[in-house]
């Protein structure tokens, strides 16, 4: 497959970042580069060029013109991959949740004490999130305005993180919390998040880890042992 040039004119100066190596634009011409590779950086640019467009025009505002030009890609390369915009966004959506999944996973496993655990799990969330505004905006806010298999998806990926939680409960002790203490917990985890992000604070959210850690544990550990760990560094 040849890649098709782009042309870089119709790019408003200054309006994106340099990608990283892997997400360059590939050079035209036979660039003899292996097919696999080339599917893959096509792939993920269009993500990423999803994610910047709708950063700057909305869901409803991006069109797949949008999409190819801030890939740096053609239009028939974007229906090789895709037959929609929702498809699109669909295939993207699952893409940030799973790497974001992996990272909260990994940060948490990494700890043997729960109530830690939790914190570093919650970092690992936000500093994702943080490190990559467009995409913190696309999985967290224009996901809800998506269409309804995205919505089914959001709320199930919402869901995957109330088992870390959970796991915090005392077995001696099944009545003193909620049944749905979990689901509060993550739900207004996210709404604060949310709502940092559509501030257009996105690059500034690790400045909620303390109170995050702090609102999530308290019912487990009570607040002043939940403040203590919040404020650790």
């Amino acid at each position: 497959m040849v890649e098709e040039p782009v042309d870089e004119s119709s790019r408003p100066s200054g309006s994106v970042e340099e990608p990283p190596p892997e997400l360059a634009k590939l050079p035209p011409g036979r660039h003899g580069l292996p097919r696999a590779f080339v599917l893959h950086n096509q792939r993920e640019r269009l993500i990423a060029g999803l994610a910047e467009s709708i950063a700057e025009n909305g869901y409803a505002g991006t069109t797949i013109a949008h999409i190819t030009r801030a890939a740096a890609v053609s239009r028939r390369t974007f229906y090789e991959h895709f037959s929609s915009k929702e498809e699109c966004f669909s295939v993207a959506y699952e893409t940030i949740m799973e790497k974001l999944r992996e990272r909260v996973s990994e940060a948490y496993e990494e700890v043997g004490d729960w109530p830690r655990a939790i914190r570093s799990a919650i970092g690992a969330m936000l500093g994702f999130l943080a490190s990559q505004p467009d995409i913190a905006r696309l999985c967290m806010v224009e996901a809800l305005v998506a269409g309804p298999v995205v919505v089914s998806r959001y709320d199930a990926a919402i869901q995957s993180f109330v088992p870390y939680f959970r796991a915090g409960r005392d077995p001696e002790d099944l009545t003193r919390l909620s049944p749905a203490m979990e689901e509060a917990l993550v739900g207004g985890m996210v709404s604060l998040i949310s709502r940092r992000i559509v501030a257009g604070k996105a690059a500034e959210l690790m400045e909620l880890l303390p109170d995050l850690v702090e609102f999530t544990l308290t019912p487990y550990l009570g607040s002043l042992e939940a403040a203590k760990i919040s404020k650790e560094g």
